[in-house]
């Protein structure tokens, strides 16, 4: 088990624990929350040994096997499949120690190094790395694509599947879920339900905490409070804790008060009814969530709309996509043909299984990208909020909150959108203290600053410019709890058009009352709940697994097919492709029966032998591998020399 028994851990001049105990045992599952700053990853590093406790006992099993995700960005060339099996460290470890016994020539030590090779798993290592690959949402055909070619949200994928190739008794995961979508994050729910280790992961989101874990421990105050269950029975435990501090409960019924006036505002209009029933959801909430409100870094909520156009957009026979990338090239549709609404007030969910085109249908509405085809009516007056998922990336490092508030001021001023928002430098700085960014905060380089304070910032400029349309994509991945909760009942309170892509379903289920499924390269109203989504996802991702194998099986009998019709075509020119297409046969008939040699040896390796016996069969078995690889790096060159003499 580990035990941590009155430790004091600093960081700088930062007291990060003082005096802190808990008590881990094997095989639990824990969701390990606090505040930002709270000390969460510096907990992580004191687990894996890059910190040293600065008083106390701490103590993990020497023996447990530890696996984490690196936060460092892969640079290598290597193919994705490669790279992951790479994280099996086990496995790495057999196959060094059988490069070494070859090289010593000890028959002894040959034999346990192939034992040890057979027992990592050897000969399953490439269908377990491309399992996870698959199911963390990468296409077939990109497993042997380099990881330099994959995007910073794609490799950090690669990196998460790496970590979960090792195997361990201790699992360390933090905020695993920022890069992915919704259908992975189901795939790796499901994944962690069935390890059988321990498992430590920050997250906030709080719907995978609650699928995942059965422990929570809580830092605040710098100790470990620990809870048993998962994070909805945290929370409903320290509800009724906090509920007894009466300034909690003041800030809980001021809330309560301010959805309860909606409600009765707009409850008796038909054209409101929508709206007044989402905030009824949030206000039943409120009994639960208002603790953790009471101690969020900060509460905001977005200034009433100047006007509400209506409708606010109106898509006719739109054409959703990517322009061409040279001018012989052609555009790319994504999603086509679509023709729709979106009126005052409305609160859409935007659903799809990863590569559908949910951000490209945002970018186009947001006026990021153009239409391929078709027309998008704006109403008068549209004033558009727009969270991009690179929303952060586009902040300018060395300019501080301030700068981005002032020149936002000027953009608005030249673009003639100002609805009486306030512009002097003083009222900017007011305003940014009211997303806590105080004193000399303000003047502090936003590439220094943290992922959620640069979130922070984006939703300050977003709300300073008073929109009545809000295009969300994927607001939270830098957001904690408590934050996510603000946010949700900010956008609850929002009196204007909400259109949310998110993989938060506590976020979509809260704010959200009807979702947009984009498909198959069209969109259409899904009636379902999330639930009824989750369960969607999962088929989707399974008929895709199952449409790609049949499609590579296919490309590679039609390409039998091709070859078989020109080897039978007549031709008046010799066939100089003939003694290549010789070497071929001789080729596959040599792999075929090289690869019934290697399962026979596999076989016997897994059967008890003598040391020298080990030791033989494990030398035929390299021996047989390397001829493979040779035969199949002819095999390629072989086809590739035909493939251009036949065309």
């Amino acid at each position: 088990m580990i035990t941590l028994r009155d430790v004091v851990l600093r960081r700088g001049a930062k007291v990060l624990l003082d005096g802190a105990s808990v008590t881990i045992n094997p095989g639990e599952k824990v969701g390990l929350v606090g505040r930002n700053g709270a000390g969460k990853s510096s907990l992580f590093r004191l687990l894996d040994g890059q910190l040293h406790e600065d008083k106390g006992e701490f103590s993990v099993p020497a023996q447990w096997r530890m696996a984490q995700v690196a936060q460092d960005m892969p640079e290598t060339d290597q193919s994705a499949t490669t790279f992951v099996i790479e994280g099996d460290t086990p496995l790495l470890e057999a196959r060094r120690e059988v490069q070494a016994a070859e090289d010593s020539g000890d028959g002894e030590r040959m034999a346990h190094a192939y034992m040890a090779l057979h027992d990592a798993g050897e000969h399953d290592a490439s269908a377990r790395a491309q399992a996870l690959i698959l199911g963390l949402g990468f296409r077939t055909d990109e497993l042997e694509r380099p990881v330099n070619s994959f995007s910073g949200g794609w490799r950090m994928r690669l990196q998460l599947a790496r970590a979960l190739m090792c195997p361990s008794d201790l699992l360390l995961l933090d905020e695993p879920t920022n890069h992915l979508d919704l259908d992975a994050l189901v795939w790796l729910e499901a994944w962690l339900q069935r390890y059988d280790g321990t498992l430590l992961v920050i997250s906030h989101d709080r719907e995978f905490l609650d699928a995942v874990t059965n422990v929570t421990v809580h830092i605040e105050h710098a100790r470990l409070n620990r809870y048993g269950g998962n994070y909805s029975r945290f929370e409903d435990m320290r509800a009724e804790q906090m509920a007894l501090q009466q300034a909690a409960y003041a800030r809980q019924q001021e809330k309560m008060a301010h959805l309860q006036k909606f409600i009765d505002r707009f409850k008796a209009k038909a054209s409101k009814a929508k709206q007044a029933q989402s905030r009824v959801k949030a206000l039943e909430r409120m009994e639960k969530i208002g603790p953790v409100l009471a101690e969020a870094d900060f509460n905001f909520e977005f200034a009433e709309p100047q006007n509400l156009p209506n409708p606010m957009l109106a898509l006719a026979d739109v054409d959703f996509g990517y322009p061409a990338a040279s001018d012989a090239g052609e555009p790319v549709t994504i999603v086509r043909d679509v023709s729709r609404s979106v009126l005052a007030g409305q609160r859409i969910g935007i659903l799809g299984a990863n590569g559908q085109g949910k951000s490209t249908v945002v970018k186009t509405i947001a006026r990021t990208l153009q239409p391929l085809a078709g027309q998008i009516t704006e109403g008068k007056g549209l004033n558009i909020g727009y969270f991009a998922q690179q929303e952060l990336d586009v902040l300018r490092p060395a300019d501080t909150p301030l700068e981005h508030m002032i020149r936002l001021v000027k953009d608005s001023t030249a673009a003639g959108t100002l609805v009486g928002q306030p512009t002097r430098e003083q009222d900017l700085r007011s305003f940014l203290g009211s997303f806590n960014f105080t004193g000399d905060q303000v003047k502090q380089a936003v590439g220094t600053m943290s992922g959620g304070e640069k979130a922070r910032l984006v939703l300050c400029m977003i709300v300073w410019q008073r929109p009545n349309l809000l295009l969300l994509d994927e607001p939270t991945n830098h957001l904690d709890l408590a934050t996510r909760e603000a946010l949700s009942m900010a956008l609850n309170e929002f009196e204007g058009t909400v259109m949310l892509v998110s993989h938060d379903r506590a976020l979509l289920r809260a704010v959200c009352d009807e979702f947009w499924l984009v498909s198959r390269g069209g969109i259409a109203p899904f009636d379902g709940d999330l639930d009824d989504y989750q369960r969607y996802l999962l088929d989707v991702a399974k008929q895709s697994r199952e449409a790609q194998r049949e499609a590579s099986k296919e490309a590679a009998r039609e390409a039998q097919r091709v070859q078989q019709a020109a080897q039978a075509k007549p031709s008046r020119q010799p066939d100089r492709t003939k003694p290549l297409r010789k070497e071929l046969d001789q080729i596959d008939q040599r792999m075929a029966r090289l690869n019934t040699d290697k399962s026979a040896l596999e076989e016997r390796l897994g059967q008890p032998m003598s040391p020298a016996d080990i030791a033989d069969a494990g030398r035929q078995l390299k021996a047989v591998q390397d001829e493979l690889d040779t035969l199949e790096m002819r095999w390629l060159e072989l086809s590739e020399q035909i493939e251009s003499m036949q065309g």
